[in-house]
Parts: C-alpha cells; structure tokens; sequence
C-alpha cells in the first residue's frame, strides 16, 4: 500500500496468531489499525469491513448465514460496530481452535472490551496499536523489545547507527505520531487535528456516554491536554470542567479505554519517603495536546511554559507504544514523595528500577540531575537513572547518570 510505514507491533501480531484462533488489535482512532491489518495479512486474510451500514445491518439480521458467507481466514474490521457478532464467532471458534483464523479490529470501547472478555477469554490475544513511535517513524535498522530498549537508553555502549532520518523535537510535537498526518506534510495540521477531535467526539463520546453537551465534553479535554505530564487532581479538574468529580471520573475512564490519554500510576515502594498516590495524566500523542492547547507553532510548543510537559509527554508515550508494540503490559510508573522528590519515569523490569527524569534543555548540566541522583542514593544497587533531553548523542553527566536523547533512538 502506498505510503505505508512498516509497524513494530506486525511482528507480535504474527507471533499472537501462531498461538490464538483469533487477535484483536484495539487502539485510538487513526492510529493505522486497518491499514496494519489490511498491508501485512491482507495476502492470507479476506477483509470486510462491519462500518459500512449495508454491511453491518446483514451481520446482525443473520450472523451464522454472515459468518459462513465470509468463512476464515478473515480480518473483521470495526468490531465494535457489531460485538454480537462476538458469540457466535465463539462458538466457530470452539469447534475449530486452529490458530491464526480471525483478525479483528476495533477502536476500543467499554462494549467491545466487555464482549471480549466474555466471550472470547482464552481465544483472543488483545494488542494495542498506538500512533507511530519514533523508532518506526525514523525507520531506526532494528526497532529494539523493551529489552533491547533498556539496554540502548542505560547500557553503557553507544551503538553506532546513523539514522538516515533524524526526529526533530519540534516537529514531533507539531504533527506527532498518527500516520496520516505524521507522515504527509502537505496534511494541514489544524484541519486534520480540529476533524479529528471532532469525529471524535461525535461518533465515540455520543455512542459511549451519551453526552447531551458535547461542548462542556470538549472543555474537559481540553482541559485534560493542559494538564498532560502532571499529577491527576479530579477535584480540581472537575472544577474548572464545571461537573461533578463522578463525572470527571467517568469521562475520563472513556478516554483511557479509547487511548487517548495514559494515566501513569505512582511507584509504591516508600524507598524511606511518604509519597503521592496520584497517577499523572498523558495525551498519547503530544501534538494532539499542542492542538488541544492552542499552540500552533515550533516557537509556542518549544518556547512556551508548556515545554517541559510536552516533552516529557513525547517520552514518556515512547515507552508505552514499546510495551504495546511487544505485546505486554506497560510496567511504568512515576514517583513523588510529599516532599517535592520527584523522578518522572520508572520501568520496573527484571527486578531492577530504570529511573528516567526529563528535561525540554539542549544543554543539561549535573544540576538537571539532582534529584534523580538524590533518587538512586534512596532506591540502592538495583535501580539506574538517565536524563532525557534534547541533545542527540548519549554523554556522561555526573556519576552513574548519563543525557540520552529524548527520542531514544540512536
């Protein structure tokens, strides 16, 4: 297919189907679902599409004379639009339990993961495709497993590799990581991300929560990319929305389910210090929170109060696309004790603590690294720190901590 980006998770989608009968691959809307699906098994995979209404309407007026019309191998795009479907592709299932004879796709909701987990437990294997990482965007010669990723970013060698493409910071935060607009230029940027937040809210809010004011919905996340890369207060979040803090609580579950935000929850080892309990809240990608923000250019995203924020944003999501795309659930979480100690990544892996501070500074210096080192000293012999900011080779910053580029991809 024309223009397309080869992506990571093909590879753990090819190893799902030589165990489950069937994968399901979730993910925010225009994140590259069909497009995955449709370029890399299309070959083997007869394809239909259940968002077409003619489609959809004979699905479910006769779903065992459908299923046999279109028998496996078979992709069943938007899932969601149809979820009865689910029980009797459970019972095609059980009568044949070969693997790889059913890829479906859907952009998660509470309905489609319900139906799901009822129905096909032990039949499907659930993965997530994000937008676009920097690795595949960049085109990196091995996009590493989290492992291999750990080893790149607190490994002490340097690997030699020449990226023919370099991520530019500032371009990454204006147009971000879903395909369409990340990988044509001529896509207007406000155009695309104003339909979207407007397809959005149109087809998936009013169909999740039925929101009879889908203008105070939009003030709230609007108000939720103000806050990406902070500590989640509901109480005053739903202030300033003007709702109550069920309702924040609920709307924001929507957008969690839907990925569009992370909500990144608190380290609880006390390592010797209270901490906060509070998750932090991500948008999944940092130009969709630029958009929401009203920053429309290099100078306001890179220059303005925000940047710290974005940038922790571009890098924290980098470590949850890694996780998705290998299959497994993100092991991250951020720390915080009362007293203003704060380290803002840490992937647990193996038994040991990789902590990660960030910073929107081209020039880092040991103070940049103060607390993160004040961190080590708490956290002992298993844990390992890196400052993540803007320069692009690794290089020693204090004892045991050294800079890495943000974009992690060397």
């Amino acid at each position: 297919m024309a223009g397309y980006l080869p992506r990571r998770l093909a590879v753990t989608v090819r190893r799902a189907l030589e165990t489950f009968p069937a994968v399901l691959v979730t993910g925010a809307r225009q994140s590259g679902k069909t497009t995955l699906l449709r370029t890399e098994f299309g070959a083997r995979f007869a394809y239909i599409s259940l968002e077409r209404p003619d489609v959809r309407a004979r699905a479910l007026a006769d779903p065992l004379g459908f299923l046999a019309e279109h028998a496996a191998p078979l992709i069943l795009d938007e899932i969601q639009y149809a979820p009865e479907l689910l029980h009797y592709l459970k019972d095609q299932i059980d009568r044949d339990r070969r693997p790889g004879q059913w890829l479906l796709s859907g952009s998660q909701s509470f309905p489609l993961m319900r139906g799901v987990s009822q129905t096909l437990a032990g039949r499907v294997a659930v993965l997530t495709l994000d937008p676009l990482s920097v690795t595949e965007v960049v085109r990196h010669p091995a996009p590493p497993d989290v492992d291999g990723l750990l080893q790149r970013v607190w490994g002490e060698a340097t690997p030699g590799v020449r990226l023919a493409n370099r991520p530019d910071l500032g371009d990454w935060l204006l147009r971000g990581g879903f395909p369409e607009i990340c990988l044509t230029q001529a896509v207007d940027r406000q155009l695309w991300f104003g339909s979207y937040v407007q397809t959005y809210l149109e087809r998936d809010v009013r169909d999740l929560l039925q929101v009879g004011d889908l203008g105070a919905f939009g003030r709230f996340v609007a108000l939720v990319a103000a806050r990406t890369g902070t500590l989640l207060n509901m109480t005053d979040l739903a202030r300033d929305a003007g709702v109550t803090a069920p309702t924040v609580k609920r709307w924001l579950s929507v957008l969690e389910a839907s990925q569009v935000v992370y909500l990144l929850r608190p380290f609880h080892s006390n390592l010797g210090k209270r901490i906060t309990k509070s998750p932090k809240v991500y948008l999944m990608d940092p130009a969709l929170a630029g958009f929401l923000m009203g920053l429309q250019s290099r100078e306001a995203l890179l220059g303005g109060p925000t940047a710290g924020a974005l940038v922790e944003t571009a890098v924290v999501t980098e470590w949850v696309k890694a996780f998705r795309q290998s299959g497994e659930l993100p092991s991250l979480f951020h720390w915080r004790s009362t007293g203003g100690l704060e380290v803002d990544l840490i992937v647990e892996r193996h038994g040991h603590l990789y902590a990660m501070e960030v910073k929107a500074t081209a020039t880092p210096a040991p103070p940049h690294a103060e607390a993160l080192a004040r961190w080590l000293a708490l956290a002992g012999p298993r844990a390992r720190g890196v400052l993540a900011c803007r320069i692009e080779v690794p290089t020693p910053l204090r004892p045991e901590i050294r800079a890495v580029p943000w974009h992690l991809a060397w």
